[in-house]
């Protein structure tokens, strides 16, 4: 792996996942995810089957690695009165069209993490939802464990409204996954006391809270 830190000036461009990422996209998420995911799963991202995806690439990278993926997130949209978090919304039930776009995956490899590429990827989800006039919210899960992306969520504004108890199974171990909400298009929380919740509130319940790091 090229270091964009050391050896050159990165060029970071962004576009859809492509039928010719296939075999990177498999690789990337076995080196990010300590959890396995079915070659369905691929081959929906790569056709654009029901999922929406952007890619990072470094054009400044040489020997044909220009348009190699070094990042990508993936997303669906579904039904708000379906999802899981339906009950924390407010919106018109009269509107049985409204929708949510949920994150499936987000990854950068490591040797160009800290350099805004995350970010930049969920912005490019966030615009995406905007454009879709039914959309209320994105959302997403996170490990427990994950400090630097619970706080990459925080910095760009999301609300981590729920604490789900061992919502991971990993290796024969349970962990809880954090619930995390970007509102759009009007969409917003009910403000019921049991779930608006803020990360700096859920810090006050248990969750330890790191000072914040650099853009990943």
């Amino acid at each position: 792996m090229v270091n964009p830190k050391s050896s050159h000036r990165p060029t970071i461009c962004y576009r859809p996942i492509r039928p010719s990422d296939l075999e990177i996209l498999e690789r990337l998420h076995a080196d990010v995810f300590p959890i396995r995911y079915e070659s369905e799963f691929f081959q929906n991202v790569v056709n654009a089957r029901d999922i929406v995806s952007w890619a990072a690439v470094d054009r400044g990278r040489p020997n044909g690695q220009s348009d190699e993926l070094i990042g990508f997130v993936t997303a669906r949209i579904v039904l708000a009165k379906e999802s899981e978090i339906g009950d924390l919304l407010r919106y018109d039930p009269s509107k049985p069209d409204q929708t949510l776009v949920y994150i499936l995956t987000l990854g950068v490899v490591e040797a160009y993490r800290n350099l805004g590429i995350a970010t930049a990827l969920i912005r490019e989800v966030i615009k995406y939802s905007l454009s879709i006039p039914t959309c209320r919210a994105v959302y997403l899960h996170v490990i427990s464990y994950n400090n630097p992306a619970i706080h990459l969520y925080k910095k760009m504004a999301f609300k981590c409204i729920r604490r789900l108890q061992g919502f991971y199974l990993i290796n024969g171990q349970h962990y809880d996954s954090y619930l995390f909400v970007y509102y759009v298009n009007g969409g917003c929380s009910p403000c019921s006391p049991l779930v608006c919740h803020s990360c700096g509130e859920l810090r006050e319940s248990g969750l330890k809270m790191d000072p914040l790091p650099k853009e990943e």
